[in-house]
């Protein structure tokens, strides 16, 4: 089964051996062209995939993603993207969840279970028609001379909260819990652990080294903070106030 799809800016040719991953990829699909990327599935690929998620359903049971072949293929492809990705176009995958308002995108990034997600339905809920959600799970970011972009991907979490669009990214939040809402700058030094924890670790090595390159530069035209939050609405109110102040104050 063969598609074509339109993901970062990039036409991708995906070859596949179940129909599940052209569903899942519907919302980027797009008519034959040359591409500029392929990909193609096989068994191999599909074993690799549910030896990975075995393994890491016998770390943390809430990791598994696991199930069909079919499932197991769309993570396969996703790989295959976040493998290649770096050293062809700049961008790299990453864990977190993205949401724009205004044109202007922030990204949260926290340990799993700490409340990315929640955080950022209190950001819709706050801003209303405003806020629109990039991706809820695995956006890909790309770091170039024009500026620092984070993209929408069918890879959106579990609610298939997120869309097809492209928005510069301004700032990058570490969520952590905390009884009262207090939000501050932090260094790329103090963020760095963090953002290497939640970008995808190619096993290239050269892939590796551009993925690190490429977040380092980030700190160019992104900011970087941390909020300690309890998901009260106030935690909205509180972060949002906060980063579009000190994003305003740099574009100056």
């Amino acid at each position: 089964m063969i598609g074509f799809y339109r993901i970062a800016d990039r036409i991708i040719r995906i070859e596949s051996l179940f129909e599940d991953v052209h569903a899942y990829c519907r919302e980027y699909a797009i008519e034959k062209q040359n591409p500029d990327f392929e990909i193609s599935i096989s068994p191999e690929d599909l074993a690799y995939e549910r030896k990975k998620s075995e393994a890491e359903a016998a770390i943390s049971p809430r990791a598994f993603q696991g199930g069909t072949d079919g499932m197991l293929e769309t993570l396969a492809v996703y790989r295959k993207i976040a493998e290649r990705f770096p050293l062809l176009y700049n961008t790299f995958l990453f864990h977190g969840s993205a949401i724009a308002v205004d044109g202007t995108a922030y990204l949260f990034t926290a340990k799993s279970g700490t409340g990315k997600s929640t955080h950022t339905s209190l950001w819709r809920k706050y801003l209303g028609d405003r806020a629109v959600m990039v991706n809820d799970d695995k956006p890909l970011i790309r770091v170039s001379g024009e500026g620092t972009f984070i993209y929408g991907t069918p890879w959106c979490g579990k609610h298939r909260l997120g869309n097809d669009i492209r928005v510069p990214l301004r700032a990058v939040c570490i969520l952590e819990r905390g009884e009262k809402n207090e939000i501050c700058r932090i260094s790329m030094k103090e963020a760095i652990p963090m953002l290497l924890q939640q970008s995808y670790r190619p096993s290239d090595i050269k892939a590796l080294e551009k993925t690190i390159q490429l977040l380092t530069k980030m700190q160019e035209n992104v900011l970087f903070f941390r909020l300690k939050c309890n998901m009260d609405p106030e935690a909205a109110e509180v972060s949002y106030g906060y980063m579009s102040k000190a994003i305003g104050e740099q574009l100056r």
